[in-house]
């Protein structure tokens, strides 16, 4: 009998597919101990095949990091259905968190000093992120402010950075517990909580 023929995949594919195995590593044994040899065996490809696709490993991480804003840019911004400001920034969050959930690897993506520290790219990317969700927020506090929704005193701006902190440090929480509790239901109750101090006097 002669050799089974490996079918050779097409590079988009190929790329995709090791990103993918990327991702799952990096939320099974953490970003910083994720090794191309790892990620070789992951894929089932020989680790000189990764650096066909991906010349150095902070390209891979690149390409990780592209992939996550873009699938976190994909979610929608809020419930636009609805003209109620509160409702909108429940659906923003919850949808946010959900995600979280579903693609671990974020936290420890996110909360990874080593991998900022060697990869300039990466970190811009994670900082042009949290710049848009920052925006998005402001703007839906802005508009309830506006309404009479919210408090005509509220700063829309450190409001935001309060909802995305609320969002970085319930999901550091997780990450550190094991991931031992629903993340969206603990985010509700929290956020509850807070839209509590932005309603009017």
């Amino acid at each position: 009998m002669g050799k089974a023929v490996i079918k050779r995949k097409p590079a988009e594919e190929r790329k995709a597919e090791i990103v993918q195995a990327t991702i799952r590593l990096a939320a099974d044994i953490g970003p910083d101990r994720l090794t191309t040899d790892r990620l070789a065996q992951e894929v089932g490809i020989s680790q000189a095949a990764i650096f066909r696709h991906f010349p150095t490993k902070s390209h891979i991480w690149e390409a990780v990091g592209k992939n996550i804003c873009e699938l976190l840019g994909a979610l929608p911004s809020n419930n636009s259905s609805s003209k109620n400001r509160s409702a909108q920034l429940k659906s923003m969050v919850i949808g946010q968190l959900k995600f979280i959930a579903r693609t671990p690897a974020v936290p420890a993506i996110l909360f990874s000093r080593e991998l900022h520290a060697e990869n300039e790219t990466l970190r811009l990317f994670f900082v042009t992120m949290m710049g848009q969700r920052h925006a998005k927020l402001s703007k839906i506090l802005s508009a309830g402010k506006d309404q009479g929704e919210f408090c005509a005193s509220l700063d829309c701006d450190n409001g935001a950075f309060l909802i995305l902190s609320l969002i970085q440090g319930l999901a550091m929480r997780w990450s550190l517990n094991g991931r031992s509790f629903d993340l969206a239901a603990e985010g509700e109750v929290l956020l509850s909580l807070m839209m509590k101090s932005f309603a009017p006097d």
